[in-house]
């Protein structure tokens, strides 16, 4: 297993040959070694090293390193532009979120990308993830990026915060409080190098009101206020992708006069706060799914129907009267394989695709039994609370399971058995990437994004004692 540094000093040392430091500025002296091992030592010691100054060092190595070899963050914007000028069509992004094992599902899934020639592909992680699998923005931006250089990526790297929400309880007790909070995540996303913020104030649509518009108000004033903060925080000349939504996952359907009365009000509130202000470039829908889908006793997930017609319908309008790529389906990866190619077909923007990897993981017949153990136990230990009447062992375990990811962590990315499950993740991901046809979308990609090269200030743990090479 990689060693995981406990100072900067050992972290430079353990690169000689490999890298080394010109200033403030990384050189890769052997590309192949630093790919094979110097990105892992960088990566664990990132994710697991005690010291603060080596966690920062491993972070603003891996950072320089992705502008090194062109493995850029980017936003995902123009592309969606485009889509919606009918330049481009045919493809549904699959946006992944990316629980455990970050490092090396990210080499993964660059692997599968450049074997199809994909570049449409999105990294997510959700404000929710964030807390249970221990991953704040920078974390999480610096193994996916590690594991985009692993892999020997070149190109644009769409690393997404997803489903940053409102609480609508908390929000009915301070409403500002709360849109300060999300303020405040998005800025430490961008920070971390996120070009890309999914707003969900979905949660706060009152059907109980008299008219769409009044349903809608609170959801769309406030994504047009984080739109506007969103939009202030670009200092690279890159236009942050952001998306909104208009109906919450697992309740009622979406509709277009909800659309239409979102897409209004927004635009006029953001006028209002950032007059010419860059929109949203997409939009989530509720079609029927549930996140993570419905448990049954036995602990399987029970068949989601899945209202395709809502995307068509929605997707058209989007598209058409309000300039933005079209609809986002959310809770989709537990859904039947012969349905994927489906979200293609009514032209459905991206897809959002979390607990089936996650079941991948966890089911897989190679996952250590011992381990598995110990991570139910946990869950019996630490979210009894969370148990409802009724509700079977399996249920409860499968439902708070997720729950594990953090303090499990280091077992998980230090599985002995992870080669034989993440072949079975490869050929999940190679399937997905065929059925939402992003196979083949490199070139198109390249052709409206241009990622832009970012250099990040030299943290104290490397400016003293480092000597150029």
């Amino acid at each position: 297993m990689p060693t995981v540094a406990a100072s900067a000093a050992e972290l430079v040392a353990g690169l000689a040959s490999i890298a080394h430091l010109v200033g403030d500025r990384l050189v890769i002296d052997d590309a192949a070694a630093f790919r094979e091992r110097g990105i892992r030592e960088l990566a664990w010691t990132a994710a697991f090293a005690e010291d603060e100054g080596a966690v920062a060092a491993a972070r603003w190595l891996v950072w320089e390193a992705s502008q090194a070899v062109g493995a850029l963050s980017a936003s995902i914007h123009e592309l969606y532009v485009a889509r919606a000028r009918g330049e481009v069509a045919g493809f549904t992004v699959p946006a992944i979120n990316l629980r455990a094992q970050t490092f090396d599902m990210a080499r993964t899934v660059f692997e599968a990308a450049a074997a199809g020639d994909a570049g449409a592909v999105i990294l997510e992680l959700a404000r929710s993830e964030q807390t249970y699998t221990y991953q704040r923005p920078a974390d999480y931006a610096t193994s996916v990026l590690a594991g985009a250089i692993a892999a020997d990526w070149h190109g644009p790297v769409f690393i997404q915060g997803d489903h940053y929400q409102f609480n609508a309880k908390k929000y009915a007790a301070d409403p500002e409080a709360v849109t300060e909070e999300i303020k405040r995540a998005c800025r430490m996303a961008t920070d971390a190098g996120y070009r890309n913020i999914d707003i969900d104030s979905s949660t706060l649509v009152d059907l109980a009101r008299p008219s769409v518009d009044e349903q809608q108000r609170d959801n769309y004033e406030r994504a047009a206020e984080l739109t506007a903060f969103i939009r202030g925080l670009e200092a690279d000349g890159v236009t942050i992708s952001v998306g909104g939504e208009i109906g919450e996952v697992g309740k009622e359907n979406s509709n277009e006069a909800e659309l239409r009365a979102f897409f209004d009000g927004f635009r006029r509130e953001l006028d209002r706060r950032a007059p010419g202000a860059v929109g949203i470039s997409k939009v989530s829908v509720q079609t029927g799914t549930r996140h993570g889908g419905v448990v049954l006793p036995d602990g399987s997930v029970a068949e989601a129907a899945v209202d395709f017609a809502v995307h068509q319908r929605l997707g058209q309008v989007a598209r058409t009267e309000y300039g933005i790529a079209g609809t986002v389906q959310h809770g989709a990866s537990t859904l039947p394989d012969e349905l994927f190619h489906r979200f293609v077909e009514v032209e459905a923007a991206e897809i959002h695709l979390a607990t089936g990897f996650q079941n991948l993981l966890f089911d897989h017949p190679a996952f250590p039994a011992e381990l598995r153990r110990r991570m139910d136990e946990w869950c019996f230990g630490n979210a009894a609370d969370e148990r409802q009447a009724g509700e079977t062992e399996p249920q409860f375990v499968y439902k708070t399971r997720k729950k594990t990811i953090g303090p499990f962590k280091r077992d998980l990315w230090d599985l002995p058995t992870k080669d034989e499950i993440l072949a079975a993740q490869r050929a999940k991901i190679d399937f997905l990437f065929r059925e939402l046809a992003v196979d083949g979308s490199r070139t198109m990609v390249d052709r409206y994004v241009t990622p832009v090269p970012v250099h990040q200030p030299l943290p104290d743990a490397l400016r003293e004692g480092v000597v150029a090479g």
